[in-house]
């Protein structure tokens, strides 16, 4: 099995989607009192996020109660997304809180960084993110396009199309006919939405751990541990280890 290093940015989902065929036409209405709330907290996230800025740059830290408000949001709209149309991942409504709620089938934790680089803090969120924007730019930001009238004197441009959008388009129509979610389209599409998610949470000064390069596809994020970092053991390394698993080594 191969090892990854767990990403301070958790995002975790119901591995197995189960969803009806038809709601997801008219989700977008149900979704319009989060989306009035989203709206007034993205606000509130972007104006945490300069506070953030100067508090890093001038102590090297993120202040706690800022951190947890904006982690909160990007919690909030990832069950917003889940649920709608980034991932169409289960039809249990999203609550209307901050908060972790742990039996809800999308969730999302950033690990507290106890010290931020004063440096990073300048460059990380344009400079340093510039390869991650050309991707996501590609996942949600319509980077596939359609031409038309390719090579005529009026060369214009159509819409753009996301591929993170043709792909739940393809998944909501399979889903109305046949009732199922294919699966390997919902892994990819999963692997997307975290790697967004992952960037996001950079850009937005949460951590100083570079977004990894790779589609961590599938519901279930590879390095899904406690969020908060977990003191070590004074007795050392081995005081790890279950009494159960030492007696079954010590066996073999």
């Amino acid at each position: 099995m191969e090892y990854r290093t767990p990403y301070p940015v958790r995002v975790d989902a119901s591995s197995e989607p189960a969803v009806s065929r038809g709601l997801w036409l008219i989700k977008w209405l149900l979704l319009i009192p989060h989306f009035v709330v989203l709206f007034f907290l993205w606000v509130a996230f972007f104006a945490v996020g300069v506070i953030a800025f100067f508090a890093i740059l001038f102590t090297g830290r993120y202040p706690r109660p800022l951190f947890d408000f904006n982690v909160g949001v990007l919690r909030w709209s990832w069950r917003v997304h889940y649920y709608g149309y980034w991932a169409l991942g289960t039809d249990r409504y999203p609550p209307f809180t901050l908060a972790d709620v742990p039996d809800y089938p999308a969730r999302l934790d950033v690990a507290y960084p106890e010290r931020l680089s004063r440096g990073l803090v300048l460059v990380k969120w344009w400079l340093l993110a510039i390869p991650h924007y050309l991707i996501v730019s590609i996942f949600v930001g319509g980077g596939v396009w359609l031409a038309s009238r390719a090579g005529s004197a009026d060369d214009r441009w159509g819409a753009g199309v996301s591929l993170l959008s043709l792909l739940l388009c393809i998944a909501a129509i399979v889903l109305l006919f046949t009732g199922r979610y294919p699966k390997p389209l919902y892994d990819f599409i999963l692997g997307m939405d975290r790697w967004v998610l992952r960037v996001s949470a950079y850009t937005a000064l949460m951590t100083d751990s570079y977004p990894p390069f790779r589609l961590d596809q599938g519901g279930t994020d590879p390095g899904s541990v406690p969020a908060s970092p977990v003191p070590p053991s004074p007795l050392g390394a081995s005081a790890t280890n279950p009494p159960t698993e030492t007696a079954s080594a010590s066996a073999v």
